[in-house]
């Protein structure tokens, strides 16, 4: 198959707006793609070669990648920077200098899919001396034989900023659409298959295994799909609730745990094997070697997925470290020994998804609480039970909760005692208790360098909440103060090697780092696109286990504005 026939579907899908014309484009193009290359094209289309759990990363940054395009056009570094930070876009850059390279090709052949899909996949494989050379050569290769727009794609591939929209309701709309919905079907039976390509999707994790079993099998194969351990499921997220007595009023006796302030975690265990997965699925078994050895010593089964909270602790105090500290552990990928002296982690669990063979998704949560206590050996101050009240009675929940703030704990977790694991979020089973109710989770879409003292910091951010409907995040205030110092060094860190643009102080950022932020009140404003500003915002922290596509709505911003009381 022609990589330029992915490349022609790539371009149609930048330019459509609507998810339905997405969703057209999409289920056209794997109707016409042949059954073996179906797995690679939906992982391109998806702007990657790995699926999204995967530890394997290409490996490339952007001064990387603006060498290799220097050798395969001829251009400078600098030529090749300087049109990268007047498009802001280093696809469209390469795009540019392909178009007019100053050096000749002598052997160039065209480009398929499977050429692209392999040297990608390789990229993750080249390790030890001169693998940067090696990996520089395999992109050379392909950018040397390809066209201008192909050039744009296989940079923003390899970068993983495709920037052609389609996220995970579009990709399952467009299996769902290709294989399984036939004409004459009811709306009922549309929805029907819609859910089964969403089922495997919730138990497998990945569209280009999906996408097979629904050409080849039907409903009927998505029906059978099973749980492998070492790859991760998609979790049962909580809503936020307005009181405790409104979730009591509704369901009576509920079962209160600690939310605890760290990493949602889940984890696999096959005999002697672990897996370890953030809330987003990522794998960091490698980041907690001390986790995965403490589950080995207390997970009583020989397979299971459990979930629960891992959080640092103060190896002095024995206090818990705030999420931000944590998060270094998350990111790091040498010194992990160092790292777990210095930031040592508990672990809480609070349920238990899978035992030797069966799923346990249909049982009530108060059961499945039940096995988990039969399952886990406690070793105190590294692997404990979260800890949990079964009651309907307000005044005791209010004093649990008081004990969870104390403990330097999130807040609480409700939980309806006969609630069924169900995939996703606002499926009603789970409630939060925050006592900061107002916060928004947004994405940080540029920032300011800082004068005097904080010349070398960026300390000012962009923050922008999101539109579901065009993908775009729409600015809607500015952060500066409430950082301590370490904290404005850490987000520097974090952020400057997201730069996509630089004028004079001011920098455009690659929307990816996604911030817990709290405020005074929200106004309305022309200044900024949302149409809202935030008065005083500060960082509550870091949202590691979130990733831009679930930042806040512009909606939600809207509904939060509505119920402050205010007439504006």
């Amino acid at each position: 198959m022609k990589y330029s026939i992915l490349v022609d579907t790539y371009e149609k899908l930048e330019k459509t707006p609507s998810k339905l014309g997405k969703r057209d484009i999409l289920s056209e193009l794997f109707l016409k793609t042949p059954s073996k290359k179906l797995p690679r094209v939906v992982l391109l289309i998806m702007g990657r070669v790995f699926p999204s759990y995967s530890e394997h990363e290409l490996g490339i940054a952007n001064q990387m990648m603006m060498k290799t395009v220097s050798k395969a056009t001829g251009f400078s570094s600098g030529d090749i920077e300087k049109k990268f930070k007047e498009r802001g876009d280093l696809g469209l850059a390469t795009e540019e200098c392909v178009k007019s390279r100053k050096q000749k090709i002598l052997f160039k052949k065209e480009l398929t899919v499977d050429n692209v899909f392999e040297n990608l996949h390789r990229l993750a494989f080249i390790t030890g001396v001169g693998s940067q050379e090696r990996k520089l050569n395999l992109i050379t290769e392909l950018l040397t034989s390809a066209k201008p727009k192909e050039a744009r794609y296989i940079v923003r591939t390899i970068l993983q900023e495709l920037r052609i929209g389609v996220a995970e309701g579009i990709m399952r709309d467009a299996i769902g659409k290709a294989f399984l919905i036939k004409e004459g079907m009811t709306k009922e039976e549309k929805n029907e298959m819609i859910e089964a390509v969403e089922y495997a999707w919730n138990i497998m994790s990945d569209f280009g295994e999906i996408v097979k079993i629904a050409r080849e099998k039907g409903i009927v194969g998505l029906g059978k799909v099973k749980i492998r351990l070492g790859k991760p499921i998609r979790v049962m997220l909580g809503e936020k609730a307005e009181s405790i007595d409104e979730v009591i009023k509704n369901f009576g006796k509920i079962a209160v745990e600690y939310k605890y302030d760290g990493m949602r975690t889940q984890i696999h265990k096959k005999d002697d094997r672990i897996w370890v997965y953030t809330r987003r699925l990522e794998n960091v078994t490698n980041q907690f070697p001390d986790l995965v050895d403490v589950c080995k010593k207390g997970l009583k089964s020989r397979e299971c997925i459990v979930e629960g909270e891992v959080f640092g602790i103060n190896p002095k105090t024995k206090l818990p470290l705030p999420f931000q500290l944590l998060s270094q552990r998350i990111r790091r990928k040498y010194d992990i020994g160092k790292m777990v002296k210095e930031i040592p982690v508990k672990l809480h669990l609070f349920d238990i998804v899978y035992l030797d063979g069966k799923p346990l998704f249909n049982k009530k949560f108060i059961d499945r609480r039940k096995i988990l206590e039969t399952k886990v050996k406690i070793i105190p101050n590294k692997l404990e039970l979260a800890k949990q009240l079964v009651t309907d009675d307000i005044k005791k929940i209010q004093k649990f909760y008081k004990k969870a703030l104390a403990a330097r704990q999130e807040g609480l977790f409700l939980k309806v005692l006969d609630s069924k694991y169900v995939f996703g979020r606002r499926v009603g089973g789970w409630y939060k208790i925050k006592p900061i109710m107002e916060t928004l989770d947004l994405v940080i879409v540029g920032g300011t360098w800082g004068i005097g003292s904080r010349v070398n910091w960026l300390s000012s951010y962009v923050l922008a909440c999101r539109n579901p409907d065009t993908g775009k995040f729409l600015p809607c205030g500015m952060m500066g103060t409430g950082l301590t110092e370490e904290q404005f060094k850490l987000m520097t860190d974090i952020l400057k090697g997201l730069i996509l643009k630089e004028k004079g102080r001011r920098v455009v950022l690659k929307p990816k780092i996604v911030v817990e932020v709290a405020y005074q009140e929200i106004q309305k404003s022309s200044k900024y696109e949302s149409g809202y500003a935030l008065r005083f915002p500060r960082l509550i922290g870091i949202r590691e286990d979130k990733g831009s596509n679930e930042a806040d709505t512009v909606k939600r911003v809207s509904d939060l504005f509505k119920t402050q009381g205010k007439v504006q």
